[in-house]
Order: structure tokens, then C-alpha cells, then sequence
């Protein structure tokens, strides 16, 4: 999205607010016993205080008010009663909303409680990635670039990266242009990053996989295809002429 005036600007932090402190409230009470159902509806109720609606559920019809994955899941885990958290667990959240006509995107990886699975290094490097990349985004920068350093940056600390999962612009919807923010370089894309626009980095951190593939039924989980785990973080930042302005940095991503 491009942001043409202060109104612009005014809509997206508020939004950005809305979807980054729902973030953190849910990490916070997610917590051994309870139920991914059980941690969407807190979230639910957050949103529904700042007057925001789910995004996945108003532009998809996702049944849940947000996306929550433990262990295996990759993305788009669909909260449920029967899932209940362990110690150990690798949990993603994903929180995205609309609020006046404004949408705005987050999530987080993390390990409840004690790393039984010896994942906190995946963890790690899921953030540490996503923190160097949005601080090299600037007006003019390749979105190609992106996926280089994400990619590089993995295979140095022994990952790999998920290939058909992406950030993108957000804004005026949920996904706009550009919608190509991969996790991996394709040199042939020559598009660059424009300045006082909005988009959503995001990373997806493999230990075996390449790609994400849904889990038989449902239409929605989605789990990596050669196995493992995966861990994703994301921002949703302004972009300048020069350092990115991170509006959805109270969600305590890092």
C-alpha cells in the first residue's frame, strides 16, 4: 500500500497496534494445557476490543480468528479443542486484521516452556534473520534481495528455507503487491522497493523442508514436505528513503 497522506499513515499504525499487541497477549497466555481454540478465542476477544476483525476469516472465511500451528505445522493451523499445548511445543501464531479499512499482518515461532526438541536454534534463527532483512529494506532496494539473505543466511546456520511461502504488500487488503517476498532469490525479479509503502516480511525456516504442502482434509494445514519444523516470524513495516519504520514492533518479535 502506499501511504499518500497522514490519514494513511494514522490507519496503519493503529491497526498495526491492534494486530502486534494481540500477538503479544496470546504468546503470553499460551501456556502448557490449554487449547490452540482456547488461545484463538483470547485473541479473538482482543481484536474484537480494538474494534478489528480477523482477516482470515473475513477475506478467506478460515475457521478461526487466527492462524495457530504447533509443531509440524508450517502455516495456517486451524485452532482446535482437541490440541492442547505440551511442554516443548513449538507454537506459531499468525494475527492479521482489518480496522477501518486497513489490514496489517504478523506472527511468531516460539518453544513453550522447556525445548525438549532442541529447536530454540531454529527459533533463534528465524528472528535474527528477519531482524537483519527489514533493517536492509529501503526505497529502491530489490525485493529479490529478501529471499537472498534469507536463504544464505539459513544454509549458514544449517536451515533450509520454505519456497512457496512469501511475504508481501498489505495495506488496503490482506495481500497486495508486491506479492513475490520469497525466502529465496530469483534473480530474474527486477522489482525494487518503493518508499512510504507497506508491506509484510516475513521469514519460514526449515530444519528438513523445502516446500509447504497441506495436510490431508482440511484445506487449510499446511506441513513441510520432507518433515521437520519450520519457523516463521513477521513484521509489517513502513519503507523509507532509508531505516524501515517497524509498525508492528510492540508484538515483541525482537
Amino acid at each position: 500500500m502506499l501511504i499518500k497522506n497522514d490519514a494513511d499513515l494514522a490507519g496503519m499504525k493503529k491497526v498495526s497496534e491492534a494486530v502486534a499487541e494481540t500477538l503479544r497477549q496470546m504468546v503470553e497466555f499460551t501456556a502448557v494445557g490449554k487449547s490452540t481454540k482456547e488461545i484463538d478465542d483470547f485473541g479473538a476477544e482482543i481484536l474484537k476490543n480494538y474494534g478489528a476483525k480477523s482477516a482470515p476469516y473475513e477475506t478467506y472465511k478460515f475457521p478461526g480468528f487466527t492462524c495457530i500451528g504447533v509443531n509440524e505445522v508450517a502455516a495456517h493451523g486451524i485452532p482446535s479443542e482437541d490440541v492442547i499445548i505440551k511442554e516443548g511445543d513449538l507454537i506459531n501464531i499468525d494475527v492479521s486484521a482489518e480496522l477501518d479499512g486497513y489490514w496489517a499482518d504478523n506472527g511468531k515461532s516460539f518453544i513453550v516452556g522447556q525445548d525438549t526438541q532442541g529447536l530454540q536454534s531454529l527459533v533463534d534463527a528465524s528472528t535474527e534473520i528477519l531482524k537483519d532483512v527489514i533493517y536492509r529494506i529501503k526505497k529502491g532496494v530489490k525485493v529479490s534481495e529478501v529471499g537472498r539473505i534469507i536463504e544464505s543466511e539459513s544454509r549458514k546456520r544449517g536451515f533450509k528455507v520454505i519456497k512457496n511461502l512469501a511475504g508481501h504488500g498489505v495495506g488496503k487488503s490482506l495481500h497486495e503487491a508486491p506479492d513475490d517476498i520469497l525466502n529465496y532469490q530469483v534473480k530474474t525479479n527486477k522489482n525494487r522497493f518503493k518508499a512510504n509503502t507497506t508491506v509484510a516480511i516475513e521469514t519460514f525456516i526449515s530444519t528438513q523442508s523445502n516446500l509447504a504442502v497441506e495436510r490431508g482434509g482440511d484445506g487449510w494445514t499446511l506441513v513441510g514436505n520432507r518433515g521437520g519444523f519450520v519457523a516463521q516470524h513477521e513484521h509489517t513495516i513502513l519503507i523509507t528513503e532509508d531505516k524501515p519504520e517497524i509498525l508492528t514492533e510492540m508484538n515483541g518479535v525482537f
